[in-house]
């Protein structure tokens, strides 16, 4: 699977996105160069299932490996894959209430289907689970994305969605790593701050995060968490480290796209202070290609525990268990509308 002996060595520490549905000239120079760990896939990537898969086979031709390419396919508001080529899904929280009692089961089912979809379009990874805790403060821009707001139960349902990726061959990411639940401003926009006191968020916002340490690859929150330290998670030594230690995830962390305006600073800044603050890899989203090549080169390349961290992610990536969808999507509405057994 990956030509020339050590599947991450010489690899660029970033994840990178592609500005229409076919590379570039320059930007296949531009990826064969920089050698990103990833790709990310966005609407503007998206057109038929022919045209995805043609681009996802550039990508990995440009870089001379099976790298591997992600997606915003929580289902709801985020959703790349869209109607009329693929499903159309309710809002996690929305589909949770729906499921009553067997929500883990019913949420399996959904990204089991959704991970077969992804894996024929030769999409290898999706950003899922997202454990953060929902409660009446949650900003909506992520209150439904949400899977409640009971830890352990968001816990076991993520943990649900997790293995059903896996199993289909799909990498999961957990986010928003150490929890987003609390933020009350949409972190796309500005920086939100957290004044909760470390011993509750260890007790509610950390715990989902605690029960799926052993994911292969994790996503940063873009949020101030006062009573840990006064800099952005993404940007705090003191946070990766409590990361590491307390909630104990040894997988690949990857930065929330560094664009979003609750990060300060110049491109270049926000990506070599993330590599300084301990997240292995730089996730940079709807940039120009300058830009693009600009944080590559402050992002670096994987060395010690990131490379192999990237190492057992890779490594991570199952070969899908067969599965009849037709009877996944049939066991999954009739337990949505109350028809299933039990």
């Amino acid at each position: 699977m990956y030509p020339g002996g050590d599947p991450v060595s010489g690899i660029g520490a970033c994840i990178l996105d592609a500005e229409g549905l076919r590379l570039t000239a320059e930007e296949k120079r531009f990826f064969a160069e920089a050698n990103p760990f990833g790709f990310i896939l966005f609407a503007r990537n998206i057109d038929t299932p022919d045209q995805v898969r043609a681009l996802c086979d550039e990508m990995r031709e440009a870089v001379g490996r099976e790298a591997p390419i992600t997606i915003d396919q929580e289902g709801g508001r985020v959703q790349r894959l869209r109607a009329p080529q693929w499903r159309d899904w309710l809002p996690p929280l929305e589909h949770v209430a729906a499921a009553g009692d067997r929500a883990e089961e019913a949420m399996y089912l959904r990204y089991r289907i959704i991970a077969d979809e992804l894996r024929d379009l030769g999409i290898d990874s999706n950003c899922a689970p997202l454990v953060d805790v929902a409660s009446e403060a949650t900003h909506p821009f992520l209150k439904n994305r949400c899977y409640g707001s009971d830890p352990a139960q968001v816990a076991r349902i993520g943990r649900a969605v997790a293995d059903a990726m896996l199993e289909g061959g799909v990498l999961p990411v957990l986010k928003h790593i150490p929890g987003h639940g609390r933020a009350q401003a949409d972190s796309h926009l500005e920086l939100p701050m957290v004044s909760v006191p470390r011993d509750e968020l260890a007790a509610v916002d950390f715990l989902p995060f605690r029960a799926l340490n052993g994911l292969p690859m994790g996503m940063t929150a873009h949020l101030v968490y006062s009573d840990v330290d006064g800099r952005p998670a993404t940007l705090s030594p003191v946070m990766m480290q409590m990361i590491r230690d307390e909630i104990g995830f040894d997988g690949l962390i990857m930065t929330d796209d560094i664009s979003m305006k609750a990060l300060s600073g110049s491109l270049e800044e926000i990506a070599a202070g993330s590599i300084a603050a301990g997240c292995d890899v730089v996730l940079l989203c709807n940039a120009s290609l300058d830009e693009r090549r600009a944080v590559a080169a402050a992002s670096g390349r994987l060395q010690g525990a990131a490379e192999a961290r990237a190492a057992r992610a890779i490594a991570a990536r199952q070969t899908p268990t067969e599965v009849d969808i037709p009877a996944l999507e049939a066991k999954l509405d009739a337990l949505i509308s109350g028809r299933g057994d039990g």
